[in-house]
């Protein structure tokens, strides 16, 4: 696929889109870590920052996406609703938005959605619907789009969401700046490729020589398969303790973005990502869910050697679990 020719938002465009947004999303907290644990696993001379977007409206980075498509539906749309399909953090964020905005949201989610992330949804007020898998409920959603002529807000993919999820990549490139430091790589967990798209476009038009690099769990390696593969690939099932970014597959133009901004895709196990959850519990007093850690997992595993002695962003990008499955997930 040629990504040369790509449409891509400016940062002029970035900013514009965050003033928009307002106070419907926090400015996430940014800061440096440092403990002896985390040197013993990354490298005594690895300069550690986090972008603390677990601290979110919502408990993940989704609204900022979700928000940008929404803002720009008109009187009538909104009035029909809005859908969407989701494994629980774009479909919380869809309810939160819908209920920002004086919408109604119906959500399809896979029967083994967190039960956590259910009621979730519900408490914000969304009809949940619940299906076998994730592949069925892109299929249900689709019905309920032409039934009921509710505006299907895809979970990752197109211009408006890239837009959003910028902003991640702008605040964090500009907190790091206001500190006085300068980031080497920034790290970016990744399911269908909507967070990794809008972050590595802001930090590459911001500062070209900062590596980005996309972290996947093994088990849902669409962006991984689809950058082997030149163009946009699929998965059968989601195999790990990483749900939420559980993709079933890259969509062409965040794929696009991704091929056009990233320097390289890794891979990570649910061990590696466990090690990572029980990490950052231990030094930087967080919880949170599996997709949270995975930026972490790929600075202490693939990417150590890679990066040992630079200045590192990871983006923390969700919290959403309860406390059962939590200890549950962090057990070997």
């Amino acid at each position: 696929m040629d990504t040369s020719t790509i449409d891509f938002p400016s940062i002029d465009a970035i900013r514009a889109n965050r003033e928009r947004l307002g106070e419907r999303v926090e400015t996430t907290p940014v800061r440096r870590l440092k403990d002896p644990a985390l040197d013993a696993v990354v490298g005594g001379n690895t300069r550690v920052w986090l972008k603390e977007e677990l601290f979110q409206r919502t408990g993940s980075f989704k609204p900022r996406g979700a928000l940008s498509v929404m803002l720009d539906l008109d009187a009538d749309a909104l009035a029909r609703g809005v859908t969407g399909v989701s494994a629980g953090n774009h479909a919380i964020s869809l309810a939160y938005s819908a209920q920002a905005l004086g919408t109604s949201a119906k959500v399809v989610m896979p029967k083994n959605a967190n039960p956590f992330r259910i009621q979730v949804c519900r408490e914000l007020g969304a009809e949940v619907e619940l299906v076998d898998n994730v592949h069925q409920a892109f299929a249900r959603v689709k019905e309920i789009e032409a039934r009921e002529g509710r505006v299907f807000v895809h979970p990752y993919e197109g211009p408006k969401t890239a837009l959003g999820t910028a902003s991640v990549g702008l605040e964090f490139m500009d907190q790091v700046a206001q500190a006085g430091d300068t980031l080497d790589a920034v790290i970016v967990a990744t399911g269908g490729g909507g967070l990794s798209a809008g972050v590595a476009c802001a930090v590459k038009q911001l500062r070209p020589q900062t590596a980005v690099y996309v972290v996947e769990p093994e088990g849902a390696d669409s962006m991984a398969r689809s950058f082997a593969a030149g163009s946009p690939q699929a998965i059968d099932a989601v195999r790990t303790i990483a749900d939420s970014l559980g993709a079933p597959r890259c969509e062409p133009y965040s794929f696009a973005l991704n091929r056009r901004f990233v320097d390289a895709v890794v891979l990570v196990d649910d061990d590696q990502i466990r090690q990572a959850m029980r990490l950052l519990f231990r030094v930087a007093k967080l919880v949170v869910e599996p997709a949270g850690a995975a930026a972490l997992a790929a600075l202490m595993f693939p990417l150590r050697a890679t990066l040992e002695g630079r200045t590192v962003g990871l983006i923390v990008c969700g919290a959403n679990t309860d406390p059962q499955t939590y200890c549950a997930q962090l057990q070997p």
